[in-house]
């Protein structure tokens, strides 16, 4: 629904959408429920996607499908992705929380979770990772941390080589991250650029939809080159 919301009201309507599904009725309830994504067929493996979707209820391409009774709050939306989770895996008080006696798995966001901007809260990225303890990652102020050897993708022309992995727009050593999203780039390894956004494809997944072209699959998304 984040990424073909529009195609679904036209093809349904808006009444059906607001139901599609009802997660706050359902928690409500009592229901298990956690979150996570359908990747690599439908969704981006990225959480914080999963996770501004279910907080504003609105696609990628901006539209507005579910009334904000229907929208969680942050935290609720976080517990979703972290705590929630262990019921369906049998893990609860193993992991799930930052709390004595569980895997200390954790992340530190850019920016506050809590405070930024709803529209800011798909482009967050991780300035250090953890997990088991053990520091994987290290970013921003916390690169100084960040002492893996990581080999560099596979295959040799992979265009992770030359953009740097989610978030990090042409820029490979993960530096300047905010700059890069604001502006184009033509080093993230599309084999064309878009008539509308050009290689910029962060700004494309929070720009209007090309109402031009509803019924297209790509034009739903709201960038031509999206799945390039």
């Amino acid at each position: 629904m984040a990424y073909q919301g529009e195609y679904f009201v036209e093809r349904y309507g808006h009444g059906a959408a607001q139901a599609t599904p009802p997660i706050a009725k359902m928690l409500e309830k009592g229901v298990h429920a956690s979150a996570g994504t359908d990747a690599t067929r439908v969704a981006s493996y990225n959480p914080w996607v999963s996770l501004s979707w279910m907080i504003t209820r609105k696609t990628l391409g901006g539209m507005q499908l579910y009334p904000r009774h229907n929208c969680l709050d942050r935290e609720t939306a976080l517990r979703m992705w972290t705590e929630n989770v262990t019921w369906f895996s049998n893990e609860e008080g193993k992991k799930g929380r930052i709390e004595k006696g569980q895997f200390a798995d954790l992340i530190v966001p850019d920016k506050d979770f809590f405070t930024c901007a709803e529209d800011e809260i798909s482009f967050l990225t991780s300035d250090l990772t953890m997990v088991g303890g053990k520091i994987v990652y290290g970013a921003g102020p916390f690169s100084d941390f960040d002492e893996n050897d990581v080999p560099p993708a596979m295959p040799d022309w992979s265009p992770v080589r030359t953009f740097g992995g989610y978030a990090a727009w042409g820029d490979p050593e993960g530096a300047g991250k905010q700059s890069l999203r604001r502006t184009a780039v033509a080093a993230c390894g599309c084999a064309n650029d878009c008539s509308v956004h050009g290689h910029d494809h962060a700004s494309a997944w929070t720009s209007q939809l090309p109402i031009s072209d509803l019924k297209g699959f790509f034009g739903a998304l709201g960038c031509a080159c999206w799945a390039v």
